[in-house]
């Protein structure tokens, strides 16, 4: 039997096709449960594309709070792919779902890691597949040009100072790093741990652990100090670092079933294919363009998409093409696939429709579709290259409008 993403490279879908694809799945979803899937995922491989942010930041919540407002549904399950950010962040996000909705289900299937993990805790119920993983929860600050793990930085501040009480002083490379903290910023770093336990003791108590009614050794009727204990102890054994050993270890279902009463997806066939393939098809849209966070529902998709960086310099102005009266004014600029390296010259026409452009004699690019998106003719490329964003800049440069494509 042919493996998923076997089956799906064999069908050759373009950004388009998959896009649809992923909606499909989702509409398939949502019979299967009853309940609503919304996606949110992040691609960890575009983290080092330049001025590509793809933590769970403060833009998330404004664009998840927009998207979902309005909805009518009493119930939503939450596709969680991100490699974690901002504790605040996730705090809103989780205080918007659980103020908008009855119940609050998160869908592990891919990474949820750190800032994921503290909001994945805030449901009612977690599932999880064999390959999803959560992951050692802190914020993570940023001191100097590095962000690092809140907890990781605090324990190497303790062994510091452990060391230099037993030498009488620190080595000299150890006493100029030190002297780069503020108290202020320490004192930030321990707020930011503390922060994130605080979050996760309270959704523990209040909502994965509100349906807990017995223990399951003893079949002892469960307690409030029950539940408050066990979310203190979740808590304090998810932030301890020494435990895990680093604070990007995948945590899998093995790991957190006994405690966290998480619910396994692989154990109903016909949902764990469709999760299975909502997960590679997500994965084959970053692999496929420059779409580097997604926001999907059923009837809805949004992509967020960075601009690959021209391949030689600004964009140029050639000979304008002819009009019946005057002519069109018109801008080249060069684009480099991020996957093949091909650079593609880019015609745009300016303050005028692309279409009625055509009719004039200015030929634009035959690549580029109504959408804006270039697809790459490069060897056994097809990538998609989201023009928009070139596009808005150009626009803001020249404070004129540019078209791309003649089909619009």
């Amino acid at each position: 039997m042919p493996s998923i993403i076997s089956e799906y490279a064999s069908k050759r879908m373009g950004p388009h096709d998959l896009r649809h694809e992923l909606k499909r799945l989702i509409a398939a979803y949502n019979k299967h449960t009853g309940r609503v899937l919304f996606v949110y995922a992040a691609d960890t491989n575009k983290s080092r594309v330049q001025g590509v942010n793809i933590s769970l930041v403060q833009d998330d919540f404004y664009t998840i709070q927009d998207i979902l407002r309005e909805a009518t549904f009493k119930d939503v399950d939450v596709y969680l792919e991100t490699p974690g950010g901002s504790g605040e962040a996730a705090e809103e996000i989780a205080r918007f779902l659980r103020g908008k909705f009855d119940t609050v289900d998160f869908v592990i299937a891919a990474e949820s890691k750190s800032a994921g993990t503290i909001l994945a805790l805030s449901g009612d119920r977690i599932h999880m597949t064999s390959t999803g993983s959560l992951g050692p929860i802190d914020a993570q600050v940023r001191i100097g040009r590095s962000v690092v793990s809140a907890h990781d930085y605090i324990e190497w501040v303790e062994q510091k100072r452990t060391e230099a009480e037993k030498a009488g002083k620190l080595n000299p490379f150890d006493a100029v790093m030190v002297a780069q903290i503020s108290p202020g910023e320490l004192s930030g770093v321990v707020n930011s741990l503390e922060f994130a336990k605080d979050l996760v003791k309270d959704w523990l108590e209040k909502y994965k652990f509100k349906n807990w009614q017995k223990t399951e050794t003893q079949g002892l009727e469960v307690t409030p100090e029950m539940r408050k204990r066990r979310a203190e102890e979740v808590a304090n054994m998810l932030c301890d670092h020494t435990t895990w050993r680093s604070h990007g270890r995948s945590l899998k279902i093995a790991d957190l079933k006994e405690v966290l009463q998480i619910e396994s997806i692989d154990t109903d066939k016909v949902l764990a294919d469709i999760v299975y393939r909502i997960r590679t098809i997500v994965r084959m849209l970053f692999d496929s363009s420059t779409i580097y966070k997604l926001y999907f529902m059923a009837d809805f998709d949004m992509a967020k998409t960075y601009a690959p960086g021209p391949a030689a310099g600004l964009p140029t102005t050639p000979a304008p093409a002819k009009k019946r009266s005057g002519t069109v004014d018109a801008v080249e600029f060069n684009v480099k696939c991020p996957k093949c390296s091909k650079v593609h010259k880019v015609l745009g026409v300016m303050d005028i429709a692309g279409i009625e452009a055509a009719k004039h004699g200015a030929q634009l690019n035959p690549r580029v579709t109504k959408d804006e998106v270039l697809m790459c003719d490069g060897p056994g490329c097809n990538f998609a290259i989201d023009l928009k964003p070139v596009k808005s800049q150009i626009e803001l440069q020249s404070k004129r409008r540019i078209a791309l494509s003649s089909s619009r």
